[in-house]
């Protein structure tokens, strides 16, 4: 090696530890790492445990507004929903109204998933070693910067 490339470092904000995206990241990572279990157990991937809390939520659901609270676009969402939609948990049918339109509806096989699943989130908190005050804190932080940087 030259010592050009050895010379010392003048670009400190190029340092992993300096990086807000790095813990983000390795955070997000790990905290889905923890649902696999649960959502095995299911039968569910992250994802489609996603759209189940929505469909919990809603009931049914234009796919725009499915993908707005998701923040996923259609193209990642169309695979997934199919595959639900194939192990019963939802149906998926165009708008009589305006056939551009995709209407996601929760099933009976989807809405029983719902007891099942409702204590994940406890147990998912049991992990995570944050006060319920911290919690909403890191929740609103996480928040502002999803709602403030540009799609």
């Amino acid at each position: 090696m030259t010592d050009s490339i050895l010379k010392e470092d003048d670009l400190p904000q190029l340092h992993l530890s300096n990086q807000l995206c790095f813990p983000l990241y390795a955070c997000g990572r790990k905290v889905v790492n923890c649902y696999i279990p649960f959502l095995e157990a299911l039968d569910l991937t992250y994802t489609q445990y996603l759209v189940m809390m929505v469909l919990w939520e809603e009931k049914h659901l234009e796919m725009r507004k499915l993908c707005q609270k998701l923040r996923l676009d259609s193209g990642t969402l169309t695979p997934v929903l199919k595959k639900m939609q194939a192990k019963g948990y939802l149906t998926r049918q165009r708008s009589e109204k305006d056939e551009r339109q995709m209407l996601i509806q929760i099933t009976e096989e989807g809405w029983a998933l719902r007891e099942k699943a409702s204590r994940i989130p406890q147990c998912i908190g049991e992990k995570v070693d944050l006060t319920p005050e911290e919690a909403m804190t890191l929740y609103k932080l996480l928040y502002k910067v999803l709602d403030g940087i540009p799609d």
